[in-house]
């Protein structure tokens, strides 16, 4: 793949020099919104959810993708899936709540969180949402409060902690004995024997690896041991199960010319397994599950940034921009690369080495680090790319700065989907004693 296609593979293209975005002109974007401004590509969402549903309808029609709304909250982007068919995954009160006031009903919404609180259970068996249990000590808690408030223990599943884990980043990898999500095999058969002792008769069964795996090979012995637990959790106890969920981690090509996710070699080491499961072991006919959140939102948006300073110490040179790491925390937090290009610069001037950085009061406040980009300006404006994904979602009022708003372009019109905070808003809540 090269960068043109890349690039138009992202919905990104220069015009006489000027990036155009899903059809629109940046540069208006910016003059008439502010920036910084996050800018999401509402077909780019639907064309990713597209091709997912396709492939997995290839190999097993009984399958469902659920949403991992941790990636992107917005009530729009949650709108656009569900009209799509997604279901939802969800690690938080709060993301139920939103899913709701999405118009989201409870049967297509999983709560997979963990360190579970009692209010997180009575929120959730209230509302009639699946829980997705992470510890077999939790079990107890959730089913008093079933009995506390008189409902039925329908369904339950267990999240199973396979030991093999991968991901972009150590701290995005959610599988292995001294990481804390999920059930260890020793602890699988006891967690759903109690289950059924305690009255479940409906179960599901989930694991999840990590985030933003890009090499499908890393699935693979993770899939073969959650298989492998799979068949003695059914053999020893003669349980069927309503659903088998592998989790999401689907990855994103960040970096120019690096190739997408192979979905033949997922379908190898992940469907495909499945269904020889399915076929030849009595677990019932379950559903196939994932939760893909980057894969469906991460290429759908970019972070446009104006450039205020270009500052030569003698020694470097930084483009400092009005985007920080209050506005995208993911090259901060997990030394992640997002690919920054010029709005107005296409093949203008000659190329110079720039660290990007915003105007947070901290040394790790940089957004690309040694970044080759044509000779740039104050007052140009820079796109951000692939910030879909964990970025407003990850955002924050550090150094008290309102965060920014998010637009929508859907079928070439341009629509604000979130208004940027107000310094008002930034006190929002405050309470002064009286003595002061």
């Amino acid at each position: 793949m090269n960068y043109s296609e890349w690039l138009t593979m992202k919905a990104l293209e220069y015009r006489d020099d000027v990036l155009y975005f899903a059809g629109k002109n940046t540069l208006e974007i910016s003059k008439e919104y502010g920036t910084p401004i996050y800018v999401i590509n509402e077909n780019t969402i639907r064309e990713r959810y597209r091709i997912l549903k396709n492939l997995l309808n290839s190999e097993y029609e009984n399958n469902r993708i659920h949403y991992a709304v941790k990636a992107n909250s917005n009530l729009s982007i949650l709108k656009i899936l569900h009209s799509e068919g997604a279901s939802f995954d969800c690690t938080s009160m709060g993301e139920i709540y939103t899913c709701f006031k999405a118009d989201i009903s409870p049967e297509k919404i999983i709560y997979t969180g963990n360190m579970f609180t009692d209010e997180d259970f009575t929120f959730a068996v209230k509302n009639k949402v699946l829980i997705n249990l992470d510890s077999v000590s939790q079990l107890k808690r959730l089913v008093k409060i079933h009995e506390d408030l008189g409902r039925e223990k329908s369904i339950i599943s267990f999240r199973i902690n396979p030991e093999f884990g991968a991901g972009h980043h150590s701290h995005t990898i959610t599988a292995g004995k001294t990481i804390k999500f999920g059930i260890l095999e020793e602890q699988a058969i006891e967690a759903y024997s109690k289950a059924k002792e305690h009255g479940f008769e409906k179960f599901g069964i989930h694991q999840h690896i990590g985030s933003g795996v890009l090499n499908a090979q890393d699935f693979k012995k993770p899939v073969e041991k959650y298989i492998s637990i799979i068949k003695k959790v059914a053999k020893s106890l003669e349980i069927e199960f309503d659903f088998i969920d592998f989790g999401g981690g689907l990855g994103i090509p960040y970096r120019p010319l690096k190739e997408p996710l192979d979905f033949d070699i997922y379908k190898d080491v992940v469907i495909k397994p499945f269904k020889q499961l399915v076929n030849s072991e009595d677990i019932g006919k379950p559903i196939f599950k994932i939760e893909p959140g980057r894969y469906l939102t991460a290429e759908s948006s970019i972070l446009l940034t104006q450039i205020n300073t270009i500052k030569n110490n003698g020694f470097k040179l930084f483009a400092g921009v009005d985007a920080g790491f209050n506005t995208l925390l993911r090259p901060t937090l997990y030394n992640s690369y997002h690919h920054i290009i010029a709005c107005n610069k296409k093949g203008k001037t000659s190329t110079l080495t720039y660290d990007v950085t915003g105007p947070i009061c901290e040394s790790g406040d940089i957004l690309g680090k040694n970044r080759e980009l044509d000779k740039l300006e104050e007052k140009d404006v820079l796109a951000i790319l692939d910030v879909g994904a964990y970025g407003f979602t990850m955002s924050s009022n550090y150094n008290s700065r309102p965060r920014p708003a998010e637009v929508l372009i859907s079928n070439k019109s341009v629509y604000e989907i979130r208004k940027a905070e107000t310094f008002e808003e930034l006190l929002k809540g405050q309470k002064v004693p009286e003595h002061l």
